[in-house]
C-alpha cells in the first residue's frame, strides 16, 4: 500500500522566543524539518507539508533540501485536526496516512516502518514512561484494541496507574481519516480541533486501532530551548551508539558530536571533543585526534588525524599522518603515506605518496609529486588579486624553508629550491633554483648607529 505522510509544521513554537517557525530550528547541523523529511523519503511514495507561520522561509527550506514534498498552508493555526483537514483533499481511500510532527525529528526510520507495517484501520504510537504525570493514557479493551485516550485531569485512579501515553504519531487508511478528521469538534477550553480525539471517536465508530510501543528517545519534542537543547543531547547519544554498534572506539561517546552519517572500518579510535558534518568515511584502524572538526571526507586505512586538526571535504590515503593543528580546506588529495604537519593548510591540493609538509605552509592550487619535501614557512602564491593559478611541483623535488613559489610556475622532477628563495621562473629537473637578494655586510655598523 502506498503511504503518504503529512508532516505538520505550522506552529509558531512562541517558547523558542524565535523569529524562526519551530519546524526551522536546528539539531546538529540540520533543522527539524529536514530530519523529518530525510526520513519521510525513505518511507513515502507522497510528502504533504502544513505550513502556517513563517510559511515562506520553511517553503524555501524544502526547495533547498530538493526532498520531495508539497505544502499546504493552515490559515490559522487551530489544532492539528485542522492541520491535517488541509490535505484532506489529498488523501485517497487506497493509500495509508502517516502523521508526523514537525517538532518530533528523532524518530527513526525502522520506529516508521514497523507502524506502517501494521494492519487495521488505524495504529498509534505510543510510548511507556515511568512517571506519566501530565499526559493522556492509553485505554485499551480486553482484545487489546485502543479505545481511547483519557486526559489526566479525567483519569481515575486506576487509569492514572497506567505509564502508556500517546505520542500524536498515527498512520490510518485514508478512507478511514477522511470519515473521522470531519467529525473532530473543537469544544474544548482552547476552542481548537486535537488530532487526539480521532481516537475515541474512531473507537465508537468501529475501527480497530492498534499500539505500537516505542522507545521514549524518538518521541520527545521541543517546545522550548531547554527542549531543543535535550533533544539535542539524545540525538548526539543515539548517533555515537550507532557508531559503537558498527564497531568504532569512542573513548567517551558523550564527547563526540555526529552532524552528519560516518560509515567506519574496523578498529577505528575517536578521541574526545571529535565533531563529524556531512559523509564521513573511515577505514580500518583509524585515528582521530581530540579535539578534531571532519567535514565530507574519506580516510583511509591505517592513517592517523592528530588532535586539534580542521579537514573538508578532501581525500586522505592510507597510512599517513595529519596534524596536529592541519588544516585541509575543499578539494585537498593527500596520497598514501604522505605527512601533514603543525600549522600546514591545504586547498584544492595533491600532495602525492610519501610527500612531507610538516611546518607552517601553505599550499594551494597545487600539484606537489611523491616524495616531495616542503620546508617550513613554504608559500604557494596562487593569487595574483584575480585568477588563481597553479604550482607544479614533480617528484622528489626538496622546497627549502621559507620559500614563496610564485604561481604559475613549475619545478621539475628532484629539483632543490634554495632556503629563503622567491621562485617565479620554471626550475628544470634535477636543478637548483635560488631566488634572493645578495647579502650584505656593512662592519662597525652597530657602533656607528650608537
Amino acid at each position: 500500500m502506498n503511504i503518504h505522510t503529512i508532516i505538520l509544521a505550522g506552529g509558531k513554537g512562541t517558547r523558542m522566543l524565535s523569529q524562526k517557525a519551530k519546524v526551522l530550528q536546528k539539531l546538529a547541523g540540520k533543522t527539524m524539518l529536514q530530519h523529518l523529511l530525510i526520513k519521510a523519503n525513505k518511507v513515502s511514495d507522497k510528502i504533504s507539508v502544513v505550513v502556517g507561520f513563517n510559511k515562506d522561509d520553511v517553503e524555501k527550506e524544502i526547495s533547498r533540501l530538493s526532498l520531495k514534498a508539497q505544502t499546504f498552508l493552515q490559515k490559522k493555526q487551530i489544532g492539528t485536526a485542522d492541520a491535517v483537514k488541509t490535505v484532506i483533499n489529498e488523501i485517497t481511500d487506497t493509500e495509508k496516512v502517516l502523521i508526523l510532527y514537525g517538532d518530533v525529528p528523532l524518530i527513526k526510520t525502522s520506529t516508521l516502518d514497523s507502524l506502517c507495517a501494521n494492519e487495521g484501520d488505524i495504529t498509534i504510537l505510543t510510548t511507556l514512561l515511568k512517571n506519566p504525570t501530565g499526559y493522556g493514557r492509553v485505554i485499551k479493551g480486553s482484545n487489546s484494541y485502543v479505545t481511547g485516550i483519557v486526559e489526566e485531569k479525567d483519569a481515575t485512579d486506576s487509569q492514572k496507574g497506567i505509564n502508556e501515553i500517546f505520542t500524536g504519531i498515527l498512520v490510518a487508511s485514508g478512507k478511514a481519516l477522511k470519515e473521522l478528521i470531519p467529525l473532530i469538534d473543537n469544544k474544548n477550553a482552547a476552542k481548537e480541533y486535537y488530532l487526539t480525539d480521532l481516537i475515541s471517536i474512531a473507537s465508537e465508530k468501529g475501527f480497530k486501532i492498534n499500539a505500537l510501543d516505542s522507545p521514549n528517545n524518538e518521541t520527545k519534542g521541543a517546545n522550548n530551548r531547554f527542549e531543543q537543547e535535550e533533544l539535542e543531547r539524545v540525538l548526539r547519544n543515539m548517533n555515537a551508539d550507532d557508531l559503537l554498534n558498527a564497531g568504532a572506539t569512542l573513548v567517551d561517546k558523550t564527547r563526540v558530536d555526529i552532524r552528519g552519517n560516518v560509515k567506519v572500518g574496523a578498529d577505528c579510535t575517536i578521541d574526545v571533543n571529535v565533531i563529524f558534518e556531512g559523509n564521513i568515511e573511515l577505514g580500518d584502524n583509524v585515528e582521530i585526534g581530540a579535539n578534531t572538526v571532519i567535514c565530507d571526507t574519506k580516510i583511509n586505512n591505517d592513517t592517523k588525524i592528530l588532535p586539534f586538526s580542521h579537514i573538508v571535504s578532501s581525500n586522505i590515503g592510507k597510512d599517513c599522518l595529519i596534524g596536529p593543528y592541519a588544516r585541509l580546506r575543499e578539494g585537498s588529495t593527500i596520497e598514501n603515506g604522505a605527512k601533514i604537519g603543525n600549522f600546514v593548510e591545504t586547498k584544492k591540493t595533491t600532495i602525492g605518496k610519501s610527500s612531507k609538509a610538516n611546518h607552517f605552509s601553505y599550499l594551494g592550487d597545487a600539484e606537489i609529486g611523491d616524495s616531495v619535501n616542503i620546508g617550513a614557512g613554504t608559500i604557494t602564491c596562487n593569487y595574483d588579486g584575480k585568477d588563481k593559478h597553479k604550482t607544479k611541483i614533480g617528484e622528489g623535488s626538496f622546497v627549502g624553508t621559507n620559500s614563496s613559489l610564485v604561481a604559475p610556475i613549475n619545478i621539475g622532477k628532484n629539483a632543490y629550491v634554495g632556503a629563503g628563495s622567491t621562485i617565479t621562473k620554471d626550475i628544470p629537473d634535477n636543478a637548483l633554483g635560488v631566488g634572493r637578494s645578495k647579502q650584505i655586510n656593512k662592519e662597525n655598523w652597530s657602533k656607528e648607529k650608537k
